[in-house]
């Protein structure tokens, strides 16, 4: 019985370009309350290898966060497998604009403490009791609206390549940081004020919506399905589209592209540019905008110091990174003193 991946991202690579199939790449989430979330992350490996599903599954109590990546012809089966859980149901999911067969390479399934960290710990906190969902053409008539607050519940490297015009772009690393913040700059607006939030996929809104109405907000919405569906209705309908930019994804892609807006720079040179990568110096990992002169120039490295690690032979600098006692920490976001235009 398998439970965990065996093949490595170049393996899985091979295997779907051998198989020359079309895949989905796609997400969901659901906020309920799952007893056994070992149990059930078993459950669904279980289910999903054989289908050649890839992706990054989050189960907790709370309930569950994917991001996944399904061959096209198995939608039907995986959907079907979805609608017999219970919470899951009619479960939204939300198609990605531009697929790609390689968004995902492994099928990695994790029990989490939440499947949204947000460094609270409030009992009395009820994070089903969410606020108003709406869908693109109210939420355009409502950021309209003089006694509305529209806020970015996303992180600075994302709203920096896109986000909604008048919209609060707090300068957080992380969920967990802009919630207070939020709270502290509308304070004396949480009953005359509307406050409206999006996010990539809905998530971190939903989250948000229930934390601000615990805090004592009168008038909270949010985004149904997040910029995502926002996308897909406004091309659906032919409404405005009041979204400037890339929405940053959390796969290979890295951003799928809303409007021809480029509304951020290069991080090395300062021209405009909205493309994420990752430096190619593996101790460093550093997420930041590079265009592609500067990509070529910097042989794919935020510096000329990571440059000239990263053309070491590999077992060197394996052994440079031996020892060092690193963790999440060193794949920061967009933040290094190297990076002259970060804006």
């Amino acid at each position: 019985m398998q439970l965990y991946n065996k093949l490595s991202a170049k393996e899985r690579a091979q295997l779907i370009e051998e198989a020359g199939q079309e895949r989905l790449t796609l997400s969901f989430y659901q906020y309920a309350q799952i007893g056994n979330p070992q149990l059930f992350r078993d459950h669904l490996f279980l289910a999903w290898h054989p289908m050649e599903a890839l992706g990054r599954i989050y189960v907790a109590n709370e309930g569950i966060n994917a991001q996944m990546s399904i061959p096209a012809n198995r939608f039907e089966e995986f959907k079907n497998f979805l609608d017999q859980i219970n919470f899951l149901e009619n479960v939204r999911l939300n198609i990605a604009r531009e697929q790609d067969n390689k968004s995902f390479l492994k099928l990695k399934v994790k029990v989490r403490k939440k499947i949204v960290a947000d460094g609270l710990d409030d009992a009395s906190f009820d994070v089903t009791n969410k606020g108003v969902h709406v869908d693109a053409a109210t939420f355009n008539d409502l950021i309209e609206q003089e006694d509305t607050v529209l806020v970015d519940m996303r992180n600075h490297y994302e709203s920096e390549i896109g986000h909604f015009k008048n919209a609060v772009t707090p300068d957080v690393d992380t969920f967990r940081d802009s919630l207070d913040i939020i709270e502290e700059d509308l304070k004396d607006h949480k009953e005359d004020k509307k406050l409206v939030m999006y996010c990539t996929g809905g998530i971190r809104c939903e989250k948000a919506s229930a934390y601000f109405k615990h805090k004592g907000f009168k008038q909270v919405y949010q985004l149904e399905g997040g910029i995502i569906e926002y996308a897909r209705q406004v091309e659906e309908k032919k409404l405005e589209n009041k979204f400037k930019g890339k929405n940053f994804v959390f796969d290979h892609r890295r951003g799928e592209r809303i409007s021809n807006e480029i509304i951020a720079n290069c991080h090395q040179c300062g021209k405009p540019c909205d493309t994420h990568v990752n430096c190619a110096n593996e101790a460093c990992h550093l997420l930041f905008i590079q265009c592609e002169e500067c990509a070529s120039a910097m042989e794919n490295c935020c510096s000329l110091e990571c440059a000239e690690i990263a053309a070491l032979p590999y077992e060197e600098q394996k052994a440079l990174r031996s020892g060092k006692g690193n963790s999440n920490k060193i794949f920061k976001k967009g933040r290094s003193e190297k990076l002259k235009f970060k804006l």
